[in-house]
C-alpha cells in the first residue's frame, strides 16, 4: 500500500540513521529517528513495529509517522525491521521485537537517549507485537514501558477470519488474505491461542503498561481491538480508546487525510504526556 501524498509530511525534516541490533533471533536493522536538535537531551525513546501481516510490510511505510512523532513528541523513534514470514515464523518476530526494545531500554547513554523513559507501539501486525513485548517485559521484570500504542491491531489469530465482520462491503482485509498471513506467520494451529500470538485471548492483563488503543470503524479487526481495550481497562490498566469513524484498516497511511492526521497527532500527544516527566 502506498501512503497518501498528503500524509508524507514533506515539511517535517528527517534526522535519521541506521543501527544494527543483535538479538536472540539474529541481527535486526533499525532506523533511528532523532528529534530536533533543540529538543531536550537525552530524549525519551519510542520503539515501533510496522504492519504488513508479518509478510509484506517494510519499516519505510511508517516513515511519515516516525518523522512526525520524533519532531513533535521530542523523542527518539526506533523503527524496527523485524524478520518477515514465511522465511522467519513465530516466535522470531516476537523475540526480535522484545530484544530490540530491551536493548533500547538498556543502552540509552551510549546512544544519547533516556532508556528509562520508553514506550512501544505499532500498527496492525506491529500492534500485535506491541502487547507481546509488554507481556514479556512484565513477566521477566526487565523494563517497564510507560505507554503502549496499539493501532488497528491483529489480536486474535485463532478465530476464523470469516467471522470478523466489517460495516462496508469490501474492506481492505479479506478473509483469504488474513488466512495467508496467519498461515505464513503461525503455521502450527496449536500456537495460535498463545497470548504472544493472540493477546485478545489472554486472561492475565493486570500490570501491563498504560495503553492508547486506536481502532477503525470499518476495519475487520475493529471488534477485537475494541474488546481488548475493554479487557485492559477491566484489568486495571489505564486505557485511552479511540474509534475513528468512517475509516478502514491502514487509514493512518492511505487516509482519509483528516482522520489519519488526527490519529497521528493523538499518538504524538499521548507519547509526549507519557514520556515527558523524568523519573
Amino acid at each position: 500500500m502506498v501512503r497518501h501524498r498528503d500524509l508524507r509530511f514533506a515539511d517535517v525534516p528527517k534526522r535519521a540513521e541506521a543501527l544494527r541490533v543483535e538479538t536472540g533471533a539474529g541481527p535486526v536493522t533499525c532506523t533511528v529517528y532523532r528529534p530536533p536538535a533543540t529538543a531536550e537531551a537525552p530524549a525519551p525513546v519510542y520503539v515501533t513495529f510496522h504492519g504488513g501481516g508479518f509478510v509484506v510490510g517494510r519499516p519505510e511505510q511508517d516513515d511519515h509517522i516516525c518523522r512526525y512523532i520524533a519532531a513533535t513528541a521530542g523523542c527518539v523513534v526506533i523503527n524496527v525491521d523485524y524478520a518477515d514470514a514465511p522465511q522467519r515464523q513465530y516466535p522470531v518476530p516476537v523475540t526480535q521485537a522484545y530484544d530490540v526494545t530491551a536493548w533500547g531500554a538498556d543502552n540509552g547513554p551510549a546512544n544519547d537517549w533516556d532508556g528509562s523513559r520508553l514506550a512501544v507501539g505499532g500498527h496492525s501486525a506491529g500492534a500485535n507485537l506491541t502487547p507481546a513485548v509488554c507481556r514479556l517485559a512484565r513477566d521477566r521484570g526487565t523494563f517497564t514501558p510507560r505507554l503502549q500504542i496499539i493501532d488497528s491491531a491483529l489480536l486474535d489469530q485463532l478465530a476464523d477470519p470469516a467471522t470478523k465482520q466489517s460495516l462496508i462491503a469490501k474492506p481492505l482485509l479479506s478473509p483469504q488474505l488474513m488466512r495467508v498471513f496467519t498461515d505464513a506467520y503461525v503455521p502450527d494451529p496449536a500456537d495460535r491461542a498463545h497470548p504472544l500470538v493472540s493477546p485478545a485471548l489472554a486472561d492475565d492483563l493486570a500490570g501491563l503498561p498504560p495503553a492508547l488503543v486506536i481502532t477503525a470503524e470499518n476495519d475487520r479487526l475493529r471488534d477485537e481491538g475494541d474488546a481488548y481495550a475493554k479487557a485492559l481497562a477491566a484489568a486495571g490498566v489505564p486505557v485511552t480508546h479511540r474509534v475513528f469513524e468512517g475509516v478502514d484498516h491502514y487509514f493512518t497511511h492511505t487516509g482519509p487525510v483528516p482522520a489519519a492526521k488526527e490519529a497521528i497527532e493523538l499518538m504524538a500527544a499521548t507519547l509526549c504526556t507519557a514520556l515527558g516527566d523524568r523519573p
